[in-house]
């Protein structure tokens, strides 16, 4: 008892620290969803209890296993929970043996419950996970309890056999049942199968074991209420499904909570869930976590002391939900145990008022440890600070810290502490931990440093020394002025984004729009990312976590037309090897490029249909990568790719589509290697051509020539290239420019280590300091003096883009962003006298 007070008192005493740090202010939403006005408490409102349900189905689930697995091993039924991260707290039931290929269990779970689980097999040493036919691991299945049920699963392979025998596919479109509208972004998940529809609401699954399987169609964010039928599926064969949802009514939601006598009151309180608006991606991010920390709701505090937060949720969803000063993993509600306190309800038809009591923040046998950190000076006020944990498996997501003022942030871990007895830990800014990190812990395989946990309280005060790639310039750079001829309404003066995408990037989003228009910018160019996830058959389809939703798109295109900024879409692939690989090694016959042109048009009209429908100015198609699929297409080692005769006609056609979908400009990204040998003969049927130029500017091993006359001889080299295609197709020419800043800018981002931009820009951020190639900020300077010099007196170039630029964070890397380096101060003069003084 003696131990257990001076806990308390310790406990109390660091509470206190941290709010005379606050000094009794509110505490910033920096980094943070914007919490929503809390909604007083009303009698009239039913409450709901989060702990029981009068309504309980019995579910008897039956699988049938591949014939070669091992005898005399467990098989169970993994049911986990998205919320805290599918790896954690899993409830593990034994399957019963029927024969010995089919076993079953029965669970009593609450009517209107949406089940996640997978199969596993239990040997002594390992648990060994199920995987579908093409050997990606199962990340779960799914089942919508509406009554008693009986479902029939089939396992298709585990982790340590091989797959036999032939599979089939279901191929189906996803409607509204109240307007016979397609349905973008729901969920598909049959046979332990995962896919999300697109813009038509058409879904394709492959590799589909012969028989009856589970299908069911779920809304990320709930507005539609779940489907389930069975689908029967026969070897080398098409199963067709046409699947009508029924739009679900949204009832207010006013959750009001009781906290423990030591939350301390300036900490921010967040609701983390399993719908999309509660923090949910749906993604198996870092830690095995799927919930984000800076896209969850946050509570605002009553005057009795409780915390209150009114959201719309969607009648008859099943939400799971847990309370957390952290994230769905770190610093949860937590039982007796340590175990966290997962809540479930199912949403009723009416306005309904949730009453909480949060038992505890900590675990039994750890104390809280608090973090009080001081950032450097040259800290961007706009930036906020986060923690990243690691315990003994993996870094996690990282979270927000909270400002403390003067340049100090802090943060109170209270749990988990008990699963390991090390962790390690790190700070980074704008969560990007591995990229914009403390110079101590650069990079993403970087350890972190050791934290132990203890029965005492601790403090950890540390002060950052510097952050990685945002040195303060010791040597100013220099910008030089120019005299620059305006240009008529119209010039596109733009910035083009990375291909790259986080959940973690939205939190910023409103800061970046800031950046853009400080930039003096007219265009942003956002480029959303599909990723090929099969070979053969060439699958390119949208993976969560790494590719944006439909949900997290059609917000930012809407915020940054309500800036008056012009938005064009630049949709492009992700690949999971080496792209000039993945051409090399594919079939390439005429049934392989049957699909990848039916999977190309879907993901282009999927892009011009989110542009439509979000009012997007300009959608941007092509790219390099595209070579190999063009009339007489080539490969990367310039053998023939085999593309079928009549792809011309295929391309015609699509830009034909395009344009019925989506009204505004449809602009065709070409490299300069294409302009000079492989143009395409369609680019007569777009609005005007995106001209990707990183060539060199210098010869490398010759001496630099002055600026003067590297821009002479990249205006020679403009007219030869763009008079190509000018003479051909007639087309508006926008310029679009990459150069790195490093040494070599001069020579472009064809010298080693890289032969393109996107490549040179993966190498260059994420890597330790003593690892990425040397920055020379300098260098980009001047490769952009030299190509606005060039332009400057070519009239016919209608746009000016610098493209690479990394949304999340300032970086003094040697990546092609601009974003917080010298030449952003260039492109800001250059862009107002082209596009302002005109206007005078």
């Amino acid at each position: 008892m003696h131990l257990r007070g001076c806990l308390r008192v310790l406990y109390c005493c660091l509470a206190l620290l941290f709010l005379i740090s606050l000094g009794g202010c509110a505490l910033p939403n920096f980094g943070l969803s914007n919490p929503i006005p809390a909604t007083p408490t009303s009698s009239s409102l039913p409450l709901v209890s989060s702990t029981n349900s009068a309504n309980i189905a019995r579910v008897t689930l039956r699988v049938q296993v591949p014939p070669n697995t091992p005898p005399d091993q467990t098989i169970l039924l993994k049911v986990m929970e998205e919320v805290t991260g599918l790896a954690f707290h899993p409830r593990l039931f034994p399957m019963q043996v029927e024969s010995p290929r089919y076993l079953s269990t029965l669970l009593e779970v609450p009517v209107g419950s949406v089940l996640k689980y997978r199969y596993v097999r239990s040997t002594p040493t390992a648990e060994i996970q199920e995987h579908i036919s093409d050997g990606r691991q199962v990340r779960y299945r799914m089942l919508y309890v509406n009554s008693d049920l009986v479902v029939e699963d089939v396992v298709s392979r585990w982790t340590d056999t091989p797959f036999e025998g032939a599979t089939g596919r279901i191929s189906g479109v996803v409607l509204s049942a109240k307007d016979q509208t397609p349905l973008p972004n729901i969920l598909i998940a049959c046979g332990g199968v995962q896919t999300l529809t697109s813009s038509d609401g058409s879904f394709l699954i492959e590799g589909l074991l012969p028989g009856v399987h589970n299908l069911v169609a779920y809304s990320l964010d709930g507005q539609y209420k779940t489907f389930q039928q069975g689908a029967r599926v026969a070897a080398d064969s098409t199963t067709p499904a046409t699947i009508q949802m029924e739009p679900a009514k949204l009832v207010g939601v006013v959750f009001t909570v009781k906290t423990p006598a030591n939350t301390i009151p300036a900490v921010p309180l967040r609701l983390a869930g399993n719908l999309y608006q509660l923090g949910n991606t749906f993604a198996d991010l870092q830690g095995g976590v799927s919930t984000i920390a800076s896209r969850m709701p946050a509570f605002s505090p009553l005057a009795d002391g409780r915390y209150s937060l009114t959201v719309a949720l969607p009648a008859g969803a099943d939400v799971h939900y847990v309370y957390t000063l952290g994230d769905g993993f770190w610093n949860t509600e937590v039982d007796e145990q340590g175990i966290p306190v997962v809540r479930q309800f199912i949403v009723p038809e009416k306005d309904t008022l949730i009453e909480d009591t949060i038992s505890n923040w900590r675990v039994k046998n750890a104390a809280p440890i608090a973090f009080d950190i001081t950032v450097p000076e040259n800290t961007p006020q706009v930036d906020f600070v986060s923690i990243q944990l690691k315990p003994v498996y993996g870094w996690t997501e990282p979270i927000p810290m909270w400002r403390l003022g003067n340049k100090r942030w802090g943060f109170i871990l209270n749990s988990p502490l008990t699963f390991t007895d090390r962790l390690h830990y790190r700070f980074c800014r704008n969560d990007q931990c591995g990229q914009a990190d403390s110079v101590e812990t650069p990079g993403p395989e970087n350890s972190g440093l050791p934290l132990s946990s203890s029965l005492f309280s601790q403090t950890i005060k540390e002060t950052v020394p510097a952050w990685a790639w945002l040195d303060p310039l010791t040597n100013p750079q220099e910008i030089a002025t120019a005299e620059v001829q305006p240009r008529q309404d119209g010039f596109f003066a733009g910035i083009e984004y990375q291909p790259i995408y986080h959940p973690s990037y939205n939190a910023h989003y409103d800061y970046l729009l800031d950046e853009v228009q400080q930039l003096n910018a007219n265009w942003l160019i956002l480029t959303p990312t599909w990723t090929f996830t099969r070979l053969s058959p060439p699958i390119l389809e949208l993976v969560p976590g790494n590719d944006p939703l439909w949900l997290d798109l059609f917000p930012l295109i809407r915020q940054t037309a309500e800036r008056g900024l012009n938005v064009a879409l630049f949709p492009q692939p992700r690949f999971r090897i080496d792209q000039s690989e993945w051409w090399q090694t594919a079939p390439r016959d005429f049934s392989w490029w049957q699909v990848w042109f039916e999977r190309y048009r879907n993901f282009a009209l999927y892009h011009a249909d989110l542009a439509s429908r979000a009012g997007a100015n300009a959608l941007i198609l092509g790219g390099e990568w595209l070579t190999p699929a063009y009339p007489e297409g080539i490969l990367p080692d310039y053998s023939p790719s085999l593309v079928p005769k009549d792809s011309e006609i295929r391309w015609r056609v699509l830009i034909q589509e395009l344009r019925s979908r989506f009204n505004g400009p449809i602009i065709w990204a070409i490299s300069v290697r294409q302009a000079e040998q492989n143009s395409p003969p369609f680019l007569g049927d777009v609005d005007a051509i995106y001209l990707l130029w990183s060539e060199p500017l210098a010869n490398p091993g010759a001496p630099i020539p002055s600026i003067e006359e590297m821009t002479q001889s990249a205006g020679s080299r403009l007219d030869t290239v763009s008079g190509l295609l000018r003479n051909r197709y007639q087309k508006a020419i926008l310029l679009g420019i990459s150069y790195p800043s490093s040494p070599d800018a001069l020579f472009g981002c064809i010298a080693p280590p890289s032969d393109n931009c996107q490549a040179w820009d993966q190498l260059a951020q994420p890597l330790a300091a003593n690892l990425a190639p040397p920055v020379d900020l300098q260098a980009q300077v001047t490769s952009y003096n030299v190509m606005l010099g060039a332009i400057n007196n070519r009239t016919w170039i209608h746009g000016f883009v610098s493209r690479g630029f990394y949304p999340p964070a300032a970086l003094m890397d040697a990546s092609t962003s601009i974003h917080g380096k010298p030449t952003a101060t260039l492109l800001t003069y250059w862009f107002e006298k082209l596009l302002y003084e005109s206007e005078e």
